[in-house]
């Protein structure tokens, strides 16, 4: 019985302990100070107000650091030259660095108060360290907006 108690109680914990481990979710302080954003607005004469937000990860000043391109490149030169037939296919995870761009326009949005009434999205591109949406407000520019955002 007591064994059977021992059993069960460490298989709670081992499962709780894995459990934690894997509902960890990014904080946005992970990529503080390394994201460089840009905001650009253009504001069109018939009134529509359309808007392009950049963000690009800092990588550092190091010589070793190779760009993710490169180290994708040389991992798809290893595996021609394998005699192996099945190719692995390298698809990293975006989803953290798609969360920090969201958040990033999101913020900046609600900062600069461009697009009160929020915004349909045009495009959107997501790669390793880089990213970019474009996007139309669901409002017309007011005379304000023209003044605040002229380029």
């Amino acid at each position: 019985m007591l064994k059977n108690i021992i059993k069960i109680v460490s298989v709670l914990i081992a499962l709780s302990t894995i459990s934690a481990c894997a509902s960890h979710k990014t904080d946005p302080d992970d990529f503080k100070n390394r994201v460089k954003d840009r905001f650009k607005t253009d504001i069109r004469s018939n009134g529509i107000k359309l808007f392009t937000y950049k963000a690009k990860l800092e990588m550092p000043e190091d010589g070793n650091t190779e760009l993710a391109h490169q180290e994708r490149i040389k991992e798809l030169k290893k595996q021609s030259r394998s005699k192996s037939a099945k190719r692995s296919i390298y698809t990293p995870d975006l989803s953290d660095w798609t969360e920090q761009i969201e958040l990033g326009l999101s913020k900046t949005l609600n900062m600069t108060g461009y697009c009160r009434e929020g915004f349909m999205e045009l495009s959107r591109m997501i790669e390793v360290g880089r990213g970019e949406i474009r996007g139309e407000c669901n409002e017309g520019a007011t005379d304000d907006d023209r003044k605040k955002f002229s380029s």
